[in-house]
């Protein structure tokens, strides 16, 4: 086998700091390409080059695609076409959206062979991953691998399909925007991959969206829980999920881009050096919705009343906050995603007899979230108040506020949201 980190081998295959040694003859890579990587003919056959030329090094690939850019939207819309006013049922738009993946593995293993190679494409199902029964959203289960290894063994480029697998009773399930990370982080665990390499249409992670703020910078190494906290917060590179089961399962991987050879961001576990850096990035959350209990009873069982109701209909829940009660009355707000404000309320409009003869549910949309993090937060002080006072003094006001470890929180107008990322980005030096 060639030195990995051999002179001539291409600066796409070079393994970045962080990345463990092969542990075999050849080595085991997982790629995955997002939907803009694949989103023409052209670079589809881009794809293929880079496969095959991954394969020339001597190792053994399995591509993970997302669906071509615009065809997941497009069926969504072909959905709401022949629905008209009715919403089509969950189970129905998995086998919908499924399809826009299985074009591109498809598409993507006929490149392969046109180019002389010998690939395959595979569905989730037949690669072995098995979900939970939460259409739209469900989570992976287990994954049983022997497939995927025979094939491999047979000489196999395998192509798989991202974003998508099967109830253990076979029904077709996808895992949510975003999902073909997860299918991509996932099966390297599975199949103890050597190397995972996320690619996309962006150089790696910056400390803001780069299309906000211009002068933020790329970031070379990030430890997951920064990840994880920029990725729940808005940070759109990678799925919140897939940045979990990378933690969970130790999987140390790089986002970078495909339409390039410059090097990406590690994702990885923290170590002292990170540290130093106090605050690591910058992230903003738009589409967002406050919806508001209030004058609910303070009593015992009220808050787990009103999200367990909001669970059973599968709503994520991000800030919670309560006002204090002085008479025994309260309010109780939280965020949720735009699109899941008429779901909570309908969730919730049974509950609001039990909580009170005053209570009232109320639901307000145009709100945003903007967050700082960073582990150095842990041992620096006055994050908070340089962040207050930044927004502070660009007039933006703050509706509502929550801090975890490493990552402070605000909502604010969703019409300020640029403003405010850029002040914030200014005031801790973030360019520099």
């Amino acid at each position: 086998m060639a030195e990995m980190g051999h002179k001539s081998r291409p600066a796409f295959l070079r393994v970045p700091p962080g990345f463990p040694s092969p542990r075999s003859s050849v080595s085991l890579i997982v790629q995955k390409y997002g939907g803009t990587s694949v989103g023409t003919p052209e670079r589809i056959r881009n794809v293929a080059r880079r496969i095959l030329a991954t394969q020339a090094e001597g190792h053994r690939i399995v591509a993970v695609v997302s669906a071509m850019a615009g065809v997941t939207n497009r069926l969504i819309e072909l959905a709401d076409e022949v629905t008209g006013e009715g919403q089509p049922t969950e189970r129905e738009m998995d086998v919908l959206l499924a399809t826009g993946e299985q074009t591109t593995i498809a598409l993507t293993a006929m490149a392969l062979n046109a180019m002389g190679a010998k690939a395959v494409s595979l569905t989730g199902a037949q690669a072995g991953i098995e979900t939970d029964g939460v259409h739209t959203k469900a989570r992976i289960s287990n994954i049983s691998p022997a497939g995927v290894h025979g094939l491999l063994d047979d000489g196999y480029i395998i192509i798989l399909a991202g974003f998508q697998g099967k109830t253990a009773d076979g029904s077709i399930t996808t895992l949510g925007r975003g999902g073909s990370d997860l299918t991509a982080i996932a099966m390297s665990a599975a199949i103890n991959a050597d190397l995972c390499q996320i690619y996309t249409d962006v150089d790696g992670v910056y400390t803001c969206d780069p299309r906000v703020v211009p002068e933020a910078r790329k970031i070379e190494e990030i430890s997951y829980d920064e990840m994880l906290e920029m990725a729940s917060s808005g940070t759109k590179v990678m799925q919140s999920r897939s940045v979990e089961f990378a933690k969970k399962f130790g999987v140390v991987f790089e986002v970078r881009s495909s339409l390039n050879e410059n090097p990406g961001t590690i994702v990885r576990e923290e170590t002292m050096s990170m540290e130093a850096v106090v605050i690591r990035g910058v992230s903003l959350e738009r589409a967002q919705a406050k919806v508001t209990i209030a004058g609910v009873r303070d009593l015992p069982g009220t808050a787990g009343k009103i999200f367990g109701a909001v669970a059973e209909a599968n709503i994520l829940v991000d800030m919670i906050v309560q006002n204090v009660s002085k008479t025994g009355i309260t309010d109780i707000s939280f965020t949720v995603h735009r699109d899941d404000v008429s779901k909570a309320e309908a969730a919730l409009l049974p509950v609001l007899a039990t909580l009170g003869e005053g209570a009232t549910l109320e639901a307000q949309d145009g709100i945003a979230k903007l967050s700082v993090v960073g582990i150095g937060m842990r041992s620096h002080s006055g994050v908070a108040a340089e962040m207050f006072r930044a927004l502070a003094e660009a007039g933006i006001n703050i509706e509502m506020i929550s801090t975890s470890e490493i990552k402070i929180t605000v909502t604010l107008a969703e019409d300020q949201i640029d403003a405010a990322a850029k002040v914030t980005h200014a005031a801790f030096g973030l360019a520099e």
